[in-house]
């Protein structure tokens, strides 16, 4: 197997720019509920290119704009009401 099919472990720090995005306004069967969202192509500081819905946003959203990885709910599942985690991305927040 060469170098380059070989899988790694690689560790990401979650910040990234927003390298592309689009509104969703009629979702997939499922995702109904949260239309209208922000689906973005973020660019991880690492250099990978990751899509992800948008969150917790304020205004508008821009190329360029930086984001941080977030855990939120995706959504709930089956009759027991087992809920599925995942990522999404939020604005950096500005810290002191």
């Amino acid at each position: 197997m060469s170098a380059l099919h070989k899988s790694l472990p690689a560790e990401f720090s979650g910040l990234g720019t927003v390298y592309s995005f689009t509104v969703v306004r009629e979702a997939p069967e499922g995702f109904e509920g949260q239309a209208p969202y922000v689906l973005a192509l973020v660019k991880l500081d690492e250099g990978p290119l990751v899509t992800a819905q948008l969150t917790d946003l304020d205004g508008d959203v821009a190329i360029g704009d930086r984001v941080e990885m977030v855990t939120r709910r995706l959504r709930t599942d089956g009759e027991r009401g087992i809920i599925l985690y995942g990522y999404k991305f939020r604005p950096v927040l500005k810290r002191s």
